[in-house]
């Protein structure tokens, strides 16, 4: 569990650096955009490793229900992601559409996963999306939604979100979590 904790640690540091240093963070330049993405690498690292080692109590487990509601929200936060990225008309309505979908992966997969593993990991990670909201709130108090977008990056984020939510799926097939039950 260690190795789980460790990486949630680093993840989080990488993605609050900027905001509790920002001295540190403006010294460092371009040089700080690679030491941060090598941060959160480890974490994610550490994070995969320290989960699929990890042990702990079940209190309960993945039933069709819960699976469909799972598969329902990830596909949304997927989708969030890719409202964000693309610049679509909710992400013109909501501050923050990356971090909203990783509050609701997050709640999609402790539906789901009701061990104490899970708890720390995407309970973790839902902790992080929220207190990142909270610093960037504080510290960035003035917002501006962006320009609109095309209306082809409305169907690109439709379609990338689909496709993604695709190739997730393998790749959790592939690791032996089936998500389709």
């Amino acid at each position: 569990m260690i190795w789980l904790i460790l990486g949630l640690l680093i993840w989080t540091g990488a993605h609050l650096f900027k905001r509790i240093a920002p001295g540190v963070r403006a010294s460092m330049g371009d040089a700080g955009k690679g030491a941060v993405a090598v941060a959160s690498l480890a974490g994610i690292v550490l994070m995969v490793i320290g989960y699929r080692m990890a042990e702990g109590t079940v209190y309960w487990g993945r039933t069709p229900m819960l699976t469909g509601i799972n598969n329902l929200a990830v596909l949304v936060s997927i989708y969030l992601f890719a409202a964000s990225g693309m610049r679509t008309g909710l992400a013109r309505k909501m501050r923050h559409p990356m971090l909203a979908g990783v509050k609701l992966w997050a709640l999609a997969h402790l539906l789901v996963n009701g061990d104490v593993p899970s708890f720390v990991l995407f309970g973790g990670l839902l902790l992080w999306a929220v207190i990142e909201v909270v610093v960037i709130n504080r510290t960035e108090p003035d917002w501006t939604p962006p320009e609109p977008a095309p209306m082809r990056k409305e169907v690109m984020a439709v379609v990338g979100t689909v496709v993604i939510f695709a190739v997730i799926a393998a790749i959790h097939a592939w690791l032996g979590y089936p998500v389709f039950g």
